[in-house]
């Protein structure tokens, strides 16, 4: 069986991030999703996100919850197939209400852009046009 990675993010308002997401082309498996967790897919088999309302995040951890807002503690990159795509998710975040910090980059190697979320957990969305360099 493959390896999966489920990224676990706390969130305000369940149902507004379900929205958010959705409208960037996010979908969601019902049968992990409550009024408490919605398992965002984000490579079907192998990379979720789980958005977890802050009450129920709470219970996972005895430390408190960072206000993403205010404080970075991830930042969670995603891969993307070409420079439009990257271009498009960006201009999709900003549509549904993200925020957009930063200028995109571009390293010859890699381009790069991202936005933040509703809740301020930021996603840096990127091409990478070739194998890196050998170390």
């Amino acid at each position: 069986m493959p390896k999966q990675v489920f990224v676990n993010l706390p969130v305000k308002d369940l149902e507004r991030s379900k929205s958010f997401f959705g409208a960037l082309g996010f979908g969601f498996n019902p049968n992990f999703t409550d009024a408490n967790a919605a398992c965002m897919i984000i490579e079907d088999g192998s990379n979720y996100d789980m958005l977890l309302v802050e009450p129920f995040f709470s219970t996972f951890t005895k430390k408190p919850i960072v206000d993403a807002r205010t404080s970075t503690e991830v930042l969670i990159a995603l891969s993307l197939e070409n420079r439009g795509a990257v271009d498009a998710m960006v201009a999709k975040a900003r549509a549904a209400g993200g925020t957009v910090p930063n200028q995109p980059k571009d390293y010859g190697l890699m381009y790069q852009h991202g936005f933040d979320d509703l809740d301020g957990h930021s996603w840096e969305v990127f091409f990478m046009s070739g194998d890196p360099p050998a170390a």
